[in-house]
């Protein structure tokens, strides 16, 4: 299959496909004579499986990681099992992350409860005389 049908056999664009084949994360086509790239049923599988694992917020490494194992399908699965766990602490650290951004947005939001002149605004206030901390660093894989 040329690369438009295997990009809507995996729902998605002739670029993400592209993108892939250039992250090494997909192998690239077998060329034609006319040098179309042809495409089979073992690209949309694995196309499909990255698209998937995106989907649950994994990094181009840990995909890269999965599909190494995936190729190796003789090995036992506990690698499988501790990427995704550290995945899931990936996910724990983001969610406390956006936990405490929360708290900080309802007690700035907390300042205004009632309808003044823009000049008045304590929502505004608060955000300019507000002291930021240096952002600690980051608990997620993705940056």
């Amino acid at each position: 299959m040329k690369i438009g049908e295997l990009a809507k056999a995996a729902r998605c664009t002739t670029e993400t496909v592209r993108f892939y084949e250039k992250e090494g994360l997909l192998p690239e086509a077998h060329r034609t004579a006319s040098n179309y790239r042809d495409y089979g049923a073992a690209h949309v599988e694995r196309l499909r499986f990255i698209r998937n694992c995106r989907a649950l917020g994994m990094a181009h490494e840990e995909i890269r990681a999965l599909l190494i194992l995936m190729d190796a399908p003789q090995q036992g699965c506990g690698a499988v099992n501790t990427l995704l766990d550290e995945h899931i602490g990936h996910v724990d650290a983001r969610i406390e992350e956006l936990t405490q951004l929360r708290a900080q947005l309802a007690a700035i939001r907390a300042q205004c409860q009632t309808e003044h002149q823009v000049s008045a605004c304590g929502i505004l206030h608060g955000l300019a005389a507000m002291e930021t901390e240096e952002k600690p660093p980051r608990h997620s894989h993705l940056g």
